[in-house]
């Protein structure tokens, strides 16, 4: 099953860099934002991480439960499981709210709408199915939560932020403020996921895992 997820989500993310290209390219050539690229695609970048998360849990049952069992992992890993969390759970709800926030104002669904919604939704659902296996300390929030937030003011304030149907355009203020209301909840989310392991799980000497 881990496989299988694994190679969805590759796909998927290269799928997903595809989508992007255009306005990768119109980021760097027409807007002359060509340092601001990394910011651009966002559903791609956070299913790269979490297919580096699965990665890891695909590494970790080929070293055996010993190996996968132990409580702290290194800083790299819990940056990634975090940013899988946080940004898969934001642009998977998001990409969706888009998608039928423009359908509610006229503009006819297509088959690519289908196909994104589902996509999405995994996106979301996977990263809360998982969540038993993350062990990321708290320390690895931090750098995820200014990166989200800083996202949103470098794609709401230089106007790189996901192209958008035209119907939804003058809509960009609303928007703003419900894409930043998913980046808090998504990194309250990873707090209470991390809260709720380290009551119960506690390493030696008694301590909990921080």
């Amino acid at each position: 099953m881990l496989w299988g997820l694994f190679w969805t989500n590759l796909l998927g993310t290269i799928y997903g860099y595809q989508w992007y290209a255009k306005q990768l390219v119109y980021t760097a050539g027409e807007m002359n934002l060509g340092f601001l690229l990394p910011f651009v695609p966002d559903s791609p970048t956070a299913s790269l991480f979490f297919t580096l998360f699965l990665w890891f849990l695909i590494r970790d049952k080929r070293r055996g439960a010993e190996g996968a069992g132990r409580s702290r992992v290194s800083p790299w890993r819990g940056f990634v499981e975090v940013f899988a969390l946080v940004t898969s759970f934001k642009y998977g709800i998001w990409a969706v709210a888009m998608i039928w926030a423009a359908a509610y104002q006229g503009e006819a669904p297509v088959w690519q709408d289908w196909m994104l919604t589902f996509s999405h939704l995994g996106m979301a659902a996977e990263a809360l199915l998982y969540a038993g296996l993350y062990r990321y300390r708290w320390l690895s929030i931090l750098p995820v939560a200014c990166w989200v937030v800083l996202n949103e003011a470098v794609d709401y304030g230089f106007g790189v932020y996901p192209w958008l149907p035209g119907v939804l355009e003058d809509d960009l203020m609303e928007i703003a403020s419900f894409t930043l209301v998913l980046s808090l909840a998504g990194i309250a989310l990873a707090v209470l996921l991390w809260w709720f392991r380290a009551r119960r799980v506690p390493l030696q000497g008694g301590r909990k895992a921080v």
